[in-house]
């Protein structure tokens, strides 16, 4: 899959609809416009959102804006199942049978008014998935034109070797951080980039910002303060640049829905940390130098 073809930094819609602000349809039409305005073209989502009903937001309000739709990039996400009013599910549960897959990209194509999914992803990885029916789905969306391409989300690396037996997965994406830095040790990115695999990543800021101190977070706020300075850059846009310096051309996914933090992340395109600032912001987060 070419990486270019997603912009740097990708907007995250769960918090757009009934799981966050809850914008209204022209709140929603003007993040959308503002969004693509600061570069941010690729725009990531998963029909369960909102119990299922954050699409069909987006759609409605994407449909009232001048952009034209090739100069943006629709991605979603399916296999999980929630036990919601909307739905006939008992309890939540995964399921990535071909029919299964077909009609949830089906139905995300629908909700968000449009002809094609530029990624299609399986959310979870299922205990009783079968890698040739996903490729049996794959291919007769990517033959009806439905989707571009196809990936996965948070997968191990034996998990995505499953899938290659059988079928191309374009993309995987995961939680990775300063403060979740798993991926970097565990084989992850290694396979990412053998493979020329785009890597994801959500909750790009971990929880550096949230209410609860830990050790680690304060070794990491020290470091960020420092490297403020000698960066005149934002913590928020230092936590990018650390994860954009990764080799495997890492694209992270922006959760916010404040303008102007979107924005300061978008410029965070624009910081260059030095390897050895790198390595600080790493041995903070684990609490010891590399052996």
């Amino acid at each position: 899959m070419n990486k270019n073809k997603f912009s740097k930094l990708i907007a995250g819609t769960m918090s757009w609809g009934v799981w966050g602000i809850n914008f209204n349809g022209v709140e929603m039409q003007r993040m959308i416009e503002n969004t693509v305005d600061l570069g941010i073209s690729s725009f990531d989502h998963a029909d369960i959102y909102g119990g299922y009903t954050t699409e069909s937001a987006f759609g409605d309000a994407f449909s009232k804006t001048d952009i034209s739709r090739p100069n943006v990039q629709f991605i979603s996400k399916c296999g999980i199942q929630l036990k919601t009013p909307n739905r006939s599910s008992t309890l939540k549960h995964y399921n990535c049978s071909k029919d299964y897959i077909i009609s949830s990209a089906e139905a995300s194509l629908k909700h968000l008014k449009t002809e094609y999914l530029d990624l299609l992803l399986i959310h979870r990885p299922s205990p009783l998935m079968d890698p040739y029916e996903v490729m049996e789905a794959v291919y007769h969306l990517k033959k009806e034109g439905k989707i571009i391409n196809f990936g996965v989300s948070n997968f191990t690396p034996s998990q995505v070797d499953l899938l290659l037996r059988e079928v191309t997965v374009g993309a995987n994406q995961i939680e990775f951080s300063v403060v979740q830095h798993q991926a970097l040790f565990d084989g992850c990115l290694d396979q990412l980039l053998t493979h020329k695999i785009t890597p994801m990543a959500w909750a790009p800021l971990g929880t550096i910002f949230s209410v609860e101190m830990t050790p680690q977070k304060t070794r990491i706020l020290e470091v960020l303060e420092t490297l403020s300075r000698l960066y005149s850059a934002r913590p928020d846009q230092l936590l990018l640049a650390w994860i954009l310096k990764h080799p495997s051309g890492i694209h992270p996914v922006i959760g916010s829905t404040n303008l102007e933090r979107i924005k300061a992340a978008s410029e965070a395109i624009s910081v260059n940390l030095t390897t050895e600032d790198w390595f600080k912001l790493l041995e903070a987060s684990q609490g010891y130098e590399v052996p």
